[in-house]
């Protein structure tokens, strides 16, 4: 039976620690030079319906150390842009490939994606999910702290697709996760309801000095995000006070990590002086974006259509 990866609610704390540990392993061989061909003669259709820098370079990139091969679909040139149905797609493209990955807007496509695929399908980012940087998220978290689950976690900003993927990994893996967001900014009802059904010591709250106050891990995102461009003069004026900056950084707990999935505006959600700190670590995470995703292709792919 396939798995796919489209919430990290969907996958047990074993299962999301097993990719972590594969995420290491295959690390530390790539730093070593240690090829590992684990998806050689493998092909992954990569779907684009919203700009990347990161997610485009670290799947191709990716599939290319695995030994695999990875095609760039863009919805301008290929027929879904042209609207065919998400059904008809997935039943094609699972007989070119073995694996899908997809960057769109709404959750509802990706699920139908998957369901009707014979193939895995990767969540690489919807407007209510990004599990995939999480998981880049915390293996940084691990190989900086030594362990995730000891840590407290602070999210600073939108309710957005980063809130709701950090609540999953809260709820699932069992850490403190503490979110403050402007009023009429607060995560999805349903994404939080589900959450305090599991007994999730996750905290919500208006105000970011409360949420970051002996806090290990700071983390934000941009206040505007792709489709909500025009909102962004409004969303400044609604964020002010939300900016992780020096003042922000001295409530947590000395040593704390700064995180940031990028691209950031600096000056906007974080200062660069932060951003730039001994205490950042998001390049750091923004190269683990590259290992997490090997690692989940290979636990998602290595066994498809054998």
């Amino acid at each position: 039976m396939k798995s796919d990866f489209l919430r990290l609610r969907d996958w047990s704390a074993a299962d999301l620690d097993a990719i972590l540990a594969l995420t290491r392993e295959l690390k530390n061989q790539q730093k070593r030079g240690i090829s590992h061909p684990l998806l050689a003669g493998k092909s992954l259709a990569m779907i684009f319906e919203k700009s990347s820098t990161r997610t485009r370079i670290s799947f191709e990139t990716g599939m290319f150390q695995l030994g695999g091969h990875a095609l760039f679909l863009s919805s301008s040139n290929t027929q879904i842009g042209r609207g065919e149905p998400i059904k008809d797609t997935a039943r094609v493209l699972s007989r070119y490939v073995d694996g899908i990955m997809i960057r769109t807007y709404a959750q509802e496509d990706i699920e139908e994606l998957a369901y009707y695929a014979d193939i895995p399908v990767i969540n690489a980012l919807t407007d209510m999910y990004h599990p995939c940087q999480v998981m880049a998220d915390m293996f940084t978290v691990l190989e900086h702290k030594g362990s995730y689950r000891d840590q407290t976690y602070c999210w600073i900003g939108d309710g957005n697709n980063m809130a709701h993927s950090w609540i999953n990994a809260a709820t699932v893996l069992g850490f403190e996760l503490r979110i403050a967001t402007p009023a009429g900014y607060e995560p999805d009802a349903g994404v939080v309801e589900w959450a305090r059904a599991q007994d999730a010591n996750i905290i919500y709250t208006n105000d970011p000095l409360e949420a970051a106050s002996g806090a290990d891990i700071l983390n934000t995102d941009v206040w505007a995000s792709m489709g909500q461009e025009e909102e962004q003069e409004k969303r400044r004026q609604d964020f002010a006070g939300f900016q992780l900056n020096a003042n922000t950084l001295a409530t947590a707990n000395k040593g704390s990590l700064v995180l940031h999935c990028l691209p950031a505006h600096r000056g906007e959600e974080i200062t660069d002086d932060v951003i730039e700190s001994s205490n950042s670590v998001v390049f750091d995470e923004a190269e683990n974006r590259l290992h997490v995703q090997k690692a989940i292709m290979v636990a998602l792919m290595q066994n498809t259509k054998e």
